[in-house]
């Protein structure tokens, strides 16, 4: 069996999730799960964060995943439906759709369901992704009120510069506050990011308890930040990437490694050998340095990344040998500076794990 495996630590995502409840106050937490839970296998993210209010997925097929787990928490689908068709098997789920276009509304209205759907409504508040522009979106609104088809309407949208200390959320805050003065609904604001470090987009009206933070990348044990870790932010790492070395190879000064020879050798050395490469998701772009551990120690990688083997430095790990244990990200090797080696983020990196890699639980 070839040694690289994931191993996904479930008591981290629910310290994480605990982390995020405690700061989001008196509102709710819904969880997102999108893209296989952030490559941590949907129906066992579900499971590990089963104690949050609520999920947010992109497509039926993760809801459907989700209920059929027995999870009967709401599902958030974070894009809306992409067909009419779908509309009454949304219904039939439970789920509730993001309305972000008119035809959206259109397809509702001529929709027979069950029973009503609650929806949460879009607002663009300046990310220019997805949502009603801020002046017109109140004409949505009382479409959808005024619609036998729809139940409860919560008020959402997605800040674009949350990460960014210089930034941050007051310009998207203040259009949306002022959009939505006056009106009485739950609101949906507050990503990680948000979460993380703007108390003032997470508890917003008189009844908080009804809102929704949204966190997802903080889930996994993840920093949204640059520069920081998520151990910076008292987050658990859930994904630990981990293999062993295959091969032993003596360089003598001068001599190249791997491909194009991206490294040359500044002295005679050891270079181990790692069963890991771009095909199992490892950033090919990760350059010589990239954190890593062999035996615990830390060391670095060398050279260019290749589909299924990466080089690593022994020059300072004088027992390691063919079979040596190696972390590529987790305990002692965060993702997130792996992902900056590679001009990258660790969002990119845990959900481009590959099918082909070995996952295991903790």
């Amino acid at each position: 069996m070839r040694p690289i495996v994931a191993r996904i630590d479930t008591a981290a995502l629910a310290h994480n999730l605990m982390v995020a409840r405690r700061l989001a106050g008196s509102s709710r937490v819904l969880a997102v799960v999108k893209a296989n839970g952030y490559g941590h296998g949907l129906a066992r993210v579900g499971h590990a964060l089963r104690a949050a209010d609520g999920y947010a997925v992109l497509s039926l097929d993760e809801a459907a995943t989700l209920r059929a787990q027995g999870l009967s928490h709401p599902i958030v689908l974070l894009e809306g439906f992409f067909h009419p068709d779908e509309i009454p098997e949304i219904a039939r789920r439970r789920l509730q759709p993001v309305i972000h276009r008119d035809d959206q509304i259109d397809a509702l209205a001529r929709a027979r369901t069950e029973h009503r759907i609650d929806v949460f409504l879009k607002i663009d508040t300046g990310m220019h992704r997805l949502g009603f522009a801020a002046k017109p979106w109140r004409a949505a609104l009382a479409r959808l009120q005024g619609l036998p088809q729809v139940g409860s309407i919560t008020l959402m949208s997605h800040f674009a510069r949350a990460d960014e200390p210089e930034i941050g959320v007051a310009g998207q805050l203040a259009v949306f506050n002022d959009a939505a003065q006056g009106l009485n609904h739950p609101v949906s604001l507050a990503n990680s990011a948000a979460l993380l470090r703007h108390p003032e987009a997470v508890e917003l009206g008189p009844e908080t308890a009804a809102n929704w933070a949204r966190p997802g990348i903080m889930l996994y044990g993840a920093s949204p930040f640059p520069g920081q870790t998520g151990a910076d932010l008292g987050l658990l790492p859930a994904m630990h990437l981990e293999s062993r070395l295959i091969a032993v190879q003596s360089v003598r000064k001068g001599e190249g490694v791997g491909y194009g020879h991206l490294y040359t050798a500044e002295r005679d050395m050891r270079v181990g050998v790692v069963a890991c490469g771009y095909a199992d998701g490892y950033p090919r772009h990760a350059v010589t340095g990239t954190p890593v551990r062999v035996e615990g120690r830390p060391t670095r990688t060398l050279g260019r990344v290749s589909m299924d083997m990466l080089h690593v430095d022994l020059s300072d790990i004088g027992n390691a040998h063919v079979g040596s244990p190696v972390t590529l990200w987790g305990d002692g090797v965060p993702v997130e500076a792996v992902a900056a080696a590679a001009g990258t983020i660790s969002y990119e990196l845990l959900t481009a794990l590959a099918p082909r890699v070995r996952i295991e639980e903790t």
